[in-house]
């Protein structure tokens, strides 16, 4: 046996945990940048550059006017499109003032509750129970009303309710066109929240100027992330899918210490830390018969 042959043993996984931790980063790289826009365009002007753009990417890529939908998958077509758009919307608001790493963790509970809503098992409790306690401690509540923005932190968790709306309408609107009803889910989104975020947005939007940067965001946060994840959501088992966007918290904080500055103190690390450890525990002890979604539905990473 060759020396380098548990290497090449390790690479048909190794390739695409590192496809996905890329994803995650351009995903949040993404988000960085455009918060970087906010005192040009505001926290709208970007939802509708970010959703326009990417929406054009993704119809590029997928051509969704090919697609057909049955009636039965209409419905939930127009509700998974809608609750990506909110989502979007909600989720630029919240950023505006408060930490992008603290508000993907409270934006992740969305499908964390989702998840572990049938659970019945003790153990699925223990995960509930360290969720909430990395809630308690990430709200506004209390002593920590200074910490972090009400408004900003409401916003966070009304995407993760759209992101939990988002995962059970695409499961019936996606079951039959797969990756391609992003496409069609991003033109619905489009055609509501690009007319409201241009509406809202800051004068700077209209300089021929900010559309490179916009562009950058939109390939940041569409394009690239969801082609890379749809090679690792092919490479690897679901469970370890799952369990790696757990990290996504983290990845955000990340990358807001290294683009924005954003510090965190030691509680709001920990309550990030606990939130991130209650979803890779609840994917990793998932048991997908008895639940209603499986750990890739879970964690089908949802545009942000």
């Amino acid at each position: 046996m060759s020396p380098t042959s548990p290497l090449r043993n390790l690479a048909p996984v190794l390739m695409p945990i590192a496809v996905l931790l890329i994803a995650m980063l351009s995903l949040q790289g993404g988000a960085s940048l455009a918060k970087s826009l906010f005192s040009t365009v505001g926290a709208t002007g970007i939802t509708a550059l970010r959703l326009g753009l990417g929406t054009l990417i993704l119809c590029a890529i997928f051509k969704p006017w090919r697609l057909h939908f049955t009636r039965a998958q209409r419905m939930p077509l127009l509700m998974y499109g809608l609750s990506l758009g909110a989502m979007n919307f909600l989720f630029y608001l919240s950023i505006r003032t408060v930490p992008l790493g603290v508000a993907v963790a409270l934006e992740f509970t969305g499908p964390l509750t989702l998840a572990l809503l049938g659970s019945r098992r003790l153990l699925d409790f223990v995960w509930v129970v360290l969720a909430v306690i990395g809630l308690w401690f990430l709200l506004p509540f209390g002593a920590n009303m200074t910490a972090i923005d009400p408004l900003g932190a409401a916003c966070a968790v009304g995407a993760g309710a759209c992101w939990a709306f988002y995962i059970l309408a695409g499961q019936r609107a996606g079951a039959e066109h797969g990756p391609a009803t992003v496409a069609m889910g991003s033109l619905i989104a489009s055609v509501i929240f690009v007319p409201l975020g241009l509406t809202f947005a800051e004068s700077g939007i209209w300089h021929w100027s900010v559309l490179p940067i916009a562009l950058l965001v939109a390939l940041l946060s569409s394009a690239i992330p969801y082609s890379l994840e749809m090679i690792a959501l092919t490479r690897l088992p679901a469970r370890i899918f799952g369990t790696l966007m757990s990290l996504e918290p983290a990845m955000a904080a990340l990358s807001g210490m290294l683009f924005l500055g954003e510090t965190l103190n030691g509680q709001q690390c920990l309550a990030l830390l606990a939130i991130i450890i209650a979803s890779a525990g609840s994917t990793l002890t998932m048991k997908p018969k008895k639940n209603r979604l499986s750990e890739v539905e879970l964690n089908n990473a949802a545009p942000k």
